[in-house]
């Protein structure tokens, strides 16, 4: 299930290229991104994030790719979900062997 975003993904990439095309005309990252994000109508924080995880995307930063990430969580979810049914099953099957042990003549 995707999440939906406060800002439209043209609104995004539009602001990423922004920074990452202007960075050299200004002494830092940090500085092209809080000049660039008022002119795109985002906080400096989100305008940064999102420069950071196209980064990541394209291989010039470390970390864990959006793919990568989604197929994370997916997995995990899976996991959780499977150890959910585990716990049922071992209930079920220590409540149906007390029953059969409760019924074996002695």
């Amino acid at each position: 299930m995707a999440r939906t975003s406060r800002y439209p993904q043209d609104v995004r990439d539009r602001a990423v290229r922004l920074v990452l095309d202007h960075r050299g005309q200004y002494a830092s990252e940090w500085q092209a991104i809080t000049s660039i994000a008022p002119k795109v109508g985002v906080h400096p924080e989100t305008l940064r994030l999102w420069v950071r995880r196209t980064q990541i995307d394209k291989g010039e930063r470390p970390g864990l790719t959006t793919e990568e990430r989604e197929r994370l969580m997916q997995l995990e979810r899976e996991n959780r979900e499977l150890r959910r049914a585990n716990e049922i099953l071992k209930s079920a099957a220590a409540f149906f062997g007390a029953e059969l042990d409760g019924r074996r003549p002695r």
